[in-house]
């Protein structure tokens, strides 16, 4: 509607309705004089009058018009007598009309109908006051829209937000990131001490307030002094992780060698068969138990299809010994040298390993314990994998054959397994910042990127989020400098240990879980922002219309050969849903982020670290650092809509859509299953519907009734925790596995007790509908609905 957007009818037509009675009142003293001033003012009033009404059947009024009609019918026909007011504003059709039915009105005095000397309408004085007076009266309109016009200018919220957005937009820039991130790089060699008094600095310089650094004592893992070695028994040939030959080993190259290792394994030596059995999943295993003992054999595993920790508890359970795990080049076809590629994984579900286990076996520590598994774990490449399953050698430009071991093999190969990792207590850090809310200051929304490496000996591979995340800080806090203020208070965190186990925000939520549990609103990762492999886009489902809205109007920007990526958008397991703050407390998450291979059929190889190279990123993958800078845009906007937004954007029906979504050709769904998720789905299009109201209405926006409805949106997610997942899998039901695996996760996970899955998943669906109805109620029993 234009200028007339943000007011409430009532007020408008009030306002303006005021205004027309002064102008009424001015002339009404004056009817009965002759005097011609008095009847040019008459004349001139009727104009504005005119002109009024004209404002007043803007589009938009009508059905309030019509109710103002509807009452004066009803007043008429009982015998009152009709406001003369509303009597001279009826709607019409044109200005034409509106004065063939004055002229009609019998108590209507025309100024140009009376009988007036010729001398005196010639008077150069009489019309010098016309003039005079229609300039007053213009001037009286002029000042009465500007009055309206402002007073809407300031009403519209909408504007502001938008102008305020792209300012912080237009400070984002690819030459800024670029500049941050080469000087993050020149601190790849120091501490990480030294690292985060760095960062710390930085960030209060840039505007942020109560900038804090927390130091942990904990657990942490790393590659021995000679790297772990594979020895062909047949031949006495001895490999390394990568597939080279242990000969070419030397202190000059123990860089990559030595990344190539399993945090937390078990250590030490086993020589027995090489068992091939894919990728771990159920009929795999069967297959491989019907044909032969697996008892403490060392199985050779596909990284991508399932959790690594699920798959390995798996393996555990069969009595396997060891397990080599790798990258099958065919899942990975946009790499160049997935063949020779070393990488390590760690098997940390989350925090201190020393700590109590939480949640399923609190209180029993693990107190120098250096594995968590009774497994030897070593990543090799697939170069190796490729001897060890003794395939036929092809040309790697041939068309890509999964790997596998033959049939016509003659059996398996018997190697001698050395793994030698270890562990020590070292200090992790954690830079926390705050830009604190006016309104509601005691709601949270996280934004977390990490400042460590895989191990301390490794090359950067955090420079990019960190990057990322100080160009938006540096954004935002402009804008602070200059008067505005977010709703909510925004937490920007660095963490340290997140290769590891996202060990630095384990700590620090468990230091704080008791607040964050009632106050965390959403979490904002940008753990890796541009990378070789992973998922592009991850988003809880109460987010994922948030997140396609934002990257469906910034990716068009993006450069990168061949197009632009789709987008993208989903609620699969990847490791940012295993962070604390989703894992644990069910805080909606979102990242943006841009992937050369997004690897949706095998997702979980985004748990694998690769040796980060620069020249990779900088010059083949973001040349122009143009990906940073989307990345960092649309990460911007979910901070500023979830900082801003009045209620929060939260999407109650998709989640309530993507229950039923999963159970709707699931084997394992019950008729009472459905009919709880339909009730479900009923309830929050109402919620939704209904109470979102005001968000539309800025009368409506009173802080209790806005605080009880972002408590609901906020807390509704929660009711999808359970206490005991399978292992590697996200606490939180509603993240699925893949795009080809539908339903839901654990009812695919379950093996015997089908019934207890079920019931859980029932529970929480229940549990998320008691929620929504109670704030059905809360808000018809609230005094300003």
């Amino acid at each position: 509607m234009g200028d007339t957007q943000g007011l409430h009818p009532t007020s408008v037509l009030e306002a303006k309705r005021m205004a027309y009675r002064k102008v009424r009142a001015s002339r009404g003293s004056s009817v009965s004089s002759r005097d011609p001033e008095s009847e040019e003012f008459q004349a001139a009033s009727l104009d504005l009058e005119w002109e009024m009404e004209k404002e007043l059947e803007e589009p938009g009024l009508d059905h309030f018009q019509l109710k103002c009609m509807e009452q004066q019918a009803v007043d008429n026909s009982s015998g009152g007598a009709m406001d003369p007011d509303l009597e001279q504003i009826q709607p019409s059709v044109s200005p034409h009309g509106r004065f063939e039915r004055l002229q009609e009105d019998p108590n209507y005095n025309s100024p140009t109908s009376r009988n007036v000397p010729k001398g005196q309408k010639r008077s150069r004085t009489c019309m010098a006051k016309y003039v005079l007076t229609g300039a007053a009266v213009f001037f009286l309109g002029l000042l009465i829209g500007l009055y309206f016009h402002t007073t809407k200018k300031q009403l519209a919220r909408p504007s502001k937000s938008t102008d305020l957005l792209e300012r912080i937009m237009q400070n984002i820039t690819a030459e800024k990131i670029r500049a941050l991130q080469r000087d993050f790089n020149a601190l790849a060699d120091v501490g990480e001490e030294d690292r985060t008094k760095h960062l710390a600095q930085q960030w209060e310089d840039l505007g942020l307030k109560n900038v804090q650094r927390s130091s942990y004592n904990v657990l942490l893992s790393h590659p021995g002094s000679f790297p772990n070695t594979v020895v062909d028994v047949t031949s006495n040939h001895c490999y390394l992780p990568n597939g080279a030959s242990c000969e070419n080993w030397s202190n000059a190259s123990s860089s990559e060698e030595h990344f190539a290792f399993a945090a937390y394994s078990a250590t030490g030596t086993l020589e027995a068969e090489v068992v091939d059995v894919q990728y771990g999943s159920s009929e795999d295993l069967r297959r491989v138990r019907a044909q032969m003992n697996v008892t403490n054999k060392i199985a050779l595993l596909k990284l991508g299809h399932a959790p690594l920790l699920y798959t390995l508890s798996l393996l555990a359970e069969l009595d396997f010994g060891a397990c080599l795990l790798y990258v099958d080049p065919c899942d990975v076809p946009t790499e160049q040298n997935a063949w020779q590629k070393a990488f390590g994984v760690t098997l940390n579900p989350g925090g201190d390993p020393s700590t109590p286990d939480y949640p399923s076996t609190a209180g029993s520590f693990r107190e120098d314990r250096h594995n968590l598994t009774s497994l030897l774990i070593q990543p090799i490449s697939a170069h190796l994998a490729k001897v060890l399953l003794s395939t036929p050698i092809l040309g790697y430009d041939q068309p890509c054959i999964p790997l596998a071991m033959p049939s016509s093999a003659s059996g398996q190969k018997t190697i001698k397994l050395t793994v030698g990792s270890q562990t020590s207590y070292a200090k992790v850090y954690n830079v926390i910042g705050y830009l604190k809310g006016k309104i509601n200051p005691d709601r949270y929304v996280l934004v977390g990127s990490h400042h460590s490496n895989w191990y301390e000996g490794a090359m950067a591979d955090w420079s990019g989020g960190t990057a990322v995340m100080t160009q938006i800080i540096a954004s935002l806090a402009a804008q602070t400098r200059a008067g505005w203020q977010p709703d909510r208070t925004t937490i920007f965190c660095s963490w340290g240990g997140s290769a590891l186990g996202n060990i630095g925000s384990y700590e620090w939520g468990e230091e704080n879980r008791v607040v964050l549990e009632s106050r965390a609103v959403a979490y904002v990762s940008l753990h890796s922002p541009v990378r070789v492999l992973g998922p592009q886009t991850t988003a809880s489902p109460s987010l994922l219309q948030l997140a396609s809205d934002i990257r469906k109007k910034h990716i068009k920007n993006c450069i990168q050969a061949g197009g632009c990526p789709g987008l993208n958008v989903s609620s699969l397991q990847s490791p940012v849903v295993m962070d604390f703050f989703t894992n644990q407390l069910a805080v909606p998450v979102v990242e943006f982020a841009s992937s050369a291979n997004p690897a949706e059929r095998v997702r979980f190889i985004s748990e694998a670290f690769h040796p980060p190279s620069e020249s990779l990123l900088t010059e083949t993958l973001d040349p122009g650092f143009r990906l940073h800078e989307t990345v960092a845009k649309m990460t911007a906007e979910a901070i500023l809509r979830l900082s801003t937004d009045p209620v929060l954007p939260f999407s109650t029906l998709d989640i309530a859509l993507d229950i039923q979504n999963k159970l709707k050709d699931d084997p394992l769904r019950r008729p009472d299953l459905l009919a709880t998720a339909a009730s479900f789905r009923t309830n929050s299009s109402l919620f939704q519907s209904e109470f979102m109201r005001p968000a539309n209405d800025p009368k409506e926006r009173d802080p209790s009734h806005m605080r009880m409805l972002n408590d609901v949106l906020r807390d509704l997610e929660k009711s999808f925790l359970i206490q005991s997942p399978p292992p590697g899998f996200s606490r939180n039901i509603l993240f699925g596995l893949n795009r080809h695996t539908s339903g839901f996760a654990i009812l695919k996970a379950a093996q015997e007790d089908v019934n207890q899955s079920l019931s859980q998943v029932s529970t929480s669906i229940s549990s998320a509908e008691m929620l929504i109805c109670s704030g059905l109620e809360l808000f018809e029993n609230d005094g300003s609905q």
